[in-house]
């Protein structure tokens, strides 16, 4: 099985598990719930169910994807394109950290749905242009466990 796969379709979900309201960040802004509610959003971006323009100059998305197929990870407090993300989060979108756990089980699962019948179909990342199944797999691996990293789940 490809390892972008199994590590989205139980690894993460495994992973957030422990995380709890008062679960400290190593780095950021973010909550415990605020991170989690992140994650499904970008996960929607990747199935169109949110969208955002593109974001940087085109001639910067080259360098962009060249990150993307590298070994390199996150740093620590990486910025989103501009109009994307605000400063310092906003309110919750849902209830409660239990809500967003599962709110980010069904954004996973609508994923694997939306490009089910078509992965070579694309969606528009803000800073990394088009992107099929193969690449948000790539994409959603790496960003997922940098916010891991920031909680203390991952290494």
């Amino acid at each position: 099985m490809n390892p972008h796969i199994a590590f989205l379709q139980t690894e993460a979900l495994l992973a957030i598990q422990p995380l709890q309201h008062d679960t400290p960040a190593k780095w950021g802004l973010m909550s415990p719930q605020h991170m989690v509610e992140h994650l499904a959003d970008f996960i929607d971006l990747s199935t169109a169910k949110i969208s955002f323009p593109l974001a940087v100059p085109e001639e910067h998305v080259p360098q962009y994807r060249a990150f993307l197929f590298s070994d390199k990870v996150f740093r620590e407090n990486t910025k989103a394109p501009n109009g994307v993300m605000p400063d310092s989060p906003g309110p919750y979108r849902l209830a409660s950290l239990d809500e967003a756990k599962l709110d980010f089980k069904r954004a996973l699962d609508s994923f694997f749905s939306f490009f089910e019948t078509d992965p070579l179909k694309t969606t528009l990342h803000p800073a990394f242009g088009h992107l099929n199944f193969d690449e948000w797999l790539i994409l959603h691996d790496k960003h997922i466990r940098h916010h891991l990293r920031q909680f203390g789940l991952s290494d």
